[in-house]
């Protein structure tokens, strides 16, 4: 895990508040800076982390269904404009004689989303990890997000949603598992 300078973010966030005319010392704001590195330090601890030890508590799996687990809740922060983004996570794998305790997928999706972080990417980082700590025969992972850049900034285009997919493994090369697989997701 990385440290977080959490004074370099204070001074920032003090300069931040005076580049837009703030008085940082007024008392509403007086804390603001302490609290927004413990927020860093909170939403960014993802950094420099893997999910190869939550991957790795496995159990011996007795037949090779497919495994779903959806609607694993995220957030994250956008690496454009560090502003938060937020949805579901879907994942679809096919065990290759061993599986992961269900709570592990959803630490896995907290690992890759808590740090500043692009939806494809996460997409990726969390398709890659189940393959190469799974050993999986297959992977499928969907995000459905919704992101504050869209919604305050920009084009200003509040309740749009950004879906993604990834497939790797067997559940790339075939088809009718896919769509198995997003059938069974309700997608």
């Amino acid at each position: 895990m990385i440290k977080i300078d959490n004074k370099k973010i204070e001074k920032a966030v003090t300069m931040i508040l005076e580049a837009i005319g703030e008085d940082p010392s007024r008392e509403g704001l007086v804390e603001t800076p302490q609290r927004v590195a413990r927020m860093y330090e909170e939403i960014f601890s993802g950094l420099g982390q893997t999910a190869e030890n939550h991957l790795s508590k496995t159990f011996e799996l007795v037949d090779g269904n497919m495994v779903i687990e959806k609607d694993i809740t995220f957030y994250s922060m956008c690496e454009h404009h560090l502003l938060p983004f937020w949805g579901k996570v879907h994942i679809a794998y096919m065990p290759n004689g061993r599986v992961a305790g269900l709570s592990k997928l959803a630490r896995t999706v907290d690992v890759y989303a808590k740090k500043p972080q692009l939806q494809e990417r996460l997409n990726l980082e969390i398709a890659n990890a189940i393959m190469e700590y799974l050993n999986a025969q297959g992977v499928l992972v969907v995000v459905e997000a919704e992101h504050m850049c869209m919604n305050m900034r920009g084009v200003k285009r509040p309740g749009t949603k950004t879906v993604t997919s990834i497939s790797r493994g067997i559940l790339e090369t075939d088809l009718n598992l896919r769509n198995e697989a997003y059938r069974l997701m309700n997608l």
